[in-house]
């Protein structure tokens, strides 16, 4: 069977479809080349769902993966955590506060 799509959606799609299911997965110029090894292939369409499916969630979590590049280490931000508590400022105002609202507005999470 030759499925049109990444190889990356189309593995990761048989696998979600019947974790049972082994498959040898070559990409050829006219997508990805699926031969079964062991139990049971499922039907085309139903991969082609999964993986487009699976490439729909990946891309509409694009803006948490850009967050976790951007936010401050975890250290960093402990410690403007503990400076704006002694400085009796946790609240909208403090670094920590403003800090992580700036990541979270460059990169907002899509509506739903």
């Amino acid at each position: 069977m030759i499925i049109n799509k990444e190889l990356r959606w189309v593995s990761e799609a048989i696998l979600k479809l019947d974790s049972t299911c082994m498959t040898s997965i070559a990409v050829t110029e006219n997508g990805c080349e699926i031969e079964l090894v062991e139990g049971t292939l499922p039907a085309e369409a139903d991969i082609i769902a999964k993986a487009d499916e699976l490439k729909l969630e990946f891309d509409n979590n694009q803006y948490s993966r850009d967050r976790v590049q951007a936010y401050p280490s975890i250290g960093d931000q402990l410690d403007m955590l503990w400076h704006a508590i002694d400085a009796g400022t946790l609240d909208t105002t403090s670094d920590f506060y403003t800090t992580l609202a700036a990541v979270k507005d460059a990169n907002p999470k899509p509506s739903e």
